[in-house]
């Protein structure tokens, strides 16, 4: 089998850009190689657009559906032409959420992938999450499936992407792999940043703020109280469950000093990881940490802290990008799909059995690769 040339995309909860990866995916040789990764940042103005998308409109969501597919496009267009890279054999987008409920058992992920399709001339994977959730799961998460691909043989490990919602994978050589949604990453912190800066930063760059501020544990206790804490997995989650209304209940940023609330997020963030470990049966002795948590110093510096027993390390040391984890893992998946392999994480999301998730769009009939 030769390697399939994929296109990944993610656009994350943060809703802050698209993340592209361009990998080289064997299935036999059980290999996922990035030759090139890039993040294109959203305008301002996108981005409270898609953060505003559950009160829209129906027509303005039909309308933003089809403006993310155009904006992405061209992206992919750009993408490829930044890295001088060749037409890959198929692209795959996990598309953006703007709902997402395991509660009513109902997901939306947005991003009209035929304009990239029509663009590129290609093939397309998308909508991955449904196919699980008929079939009895969450919908959610669908990385462990990518984490085993390229874990499952080595030593135990906890896999832990921190995007705006934190989600781990448990893998290994004689481990039966699981994960599930740990709880908020960086989208409180992004929100209280937007807030503090009248919206002009989005994240706490290196968890700068965060690192000058001091945490209040008494908060932090009681945001751990939340009712999706004592769930017992599989569970996933909505960033509108612990979303801007979630914040304001918390805190008066008005008062507040930016630093302090900061410092109690960050460390909340980590807590929740903890909290997390509470499921496992066995401590693995590495957290490969991906995601824009990686890339934020006070959060790696507060989960070394709060799990003592592990390494703590950046999924970078592996030769991957934090970024292009996700985009990768789509890429993955959307092969796989494309391959006609099952490609969903059961044991993660709770779906009834093997599935192959995601729809596929021919845009000139299906070409022999």
């Amino acid at each position: 089998m030769k390697n399939l040339r994929v296109l990944g995309l993610m656009s994350g909860t943060s809703a802050d850009g698209l993340s592209l990866a361009y990998c080289a995916v064997n299935i036999r040789k059980r290999l996922v190689k990035v030759s090139a990764y890039h993040s294109f940042e959203y305008a301002p103005d996108l981005k409270r657009e898609i953060e505003s998308a559950r009160d829209l409109k129906l027509e303005e969501i039909s309308a933003l559906n089809f403006k993310l597919g155009k904006i992405w496009a061209s992206y992919c267009v750009k993408f490829l032409k930044k890295f001088s890279l060749p037409n890959p054999d198929i692209v795959s987008s996990h598309g953006q959420t703007v709902y997402h409920s395991s509660k009513q058992k109902h997901t939306l992920q947005i991003g009209e992938i035929s304009f990239i399709t029509e663009k590129l001339k290609i093939p397309g994977v998308c909508d991955f999450r449904p196919q699980d959730m008929a079939a009895g799961g969450e919908g959610a998460p669908l990385v462990p499936f990518f984490d085993e691909f390229l874990f499952g043989e080595k030593e135990p490990a906890v896999l832990l992407n921190i995007g705006g919602v934190a989600n781990i994978s448990v893998t290994g050589k004689n481990i039966k792999t699981f994960g599930f949604d740990v709880g908020p990453g960086n989208s409180l912190m992004d929100w209280a940043v937007s807030v503090y800066s009248f919206g002009k930063r989005t994240y706490d760059k290196n968890g700068e703020w965060a690192l000058k501020g001091k945490p209040d544990l008494d908060k932090i206790k009681k945001m751990l109280s939340a009712p999706f804490f004592s769930k017992k997995p599989p569970k996933s989650l909505d960033r509108e469950e612990f979303g801007l209304k979630f914040l304001k209940s918390n805190f008066n940023l008005s008062k507040e000093k930016k630093e302090d609330v900061l410092a109690t997020l960050n460390l909340f963030s980590a807590f929740c990881v903890k909290k997390s470990f509470s499921f496992f049966n066995i401590l693995p002795k590495k957290v490969i940490v991906s995601g824009g948590g990686a890339l934020n110093n006070t959060t790696m510096k507060n989960l070394s802290s709060l799990l003592p027993f592990a390494r703590v390390i950046s999924i970078k040391d592996f030769g991957i990008h934090p970024l292009a984890k996700e985009p990768a893992a789509f890429a993955l998946l959307g092969a796989l799909a494309w391959l006609n392999i099952p490609n969903c994480p059961f044991s993660s999301t709770g779906a009834s059995g093997p599935r192959i998730l995601g729809k596929i769009s021919y845009p000139f009939g299906r070409p022999k690769l």
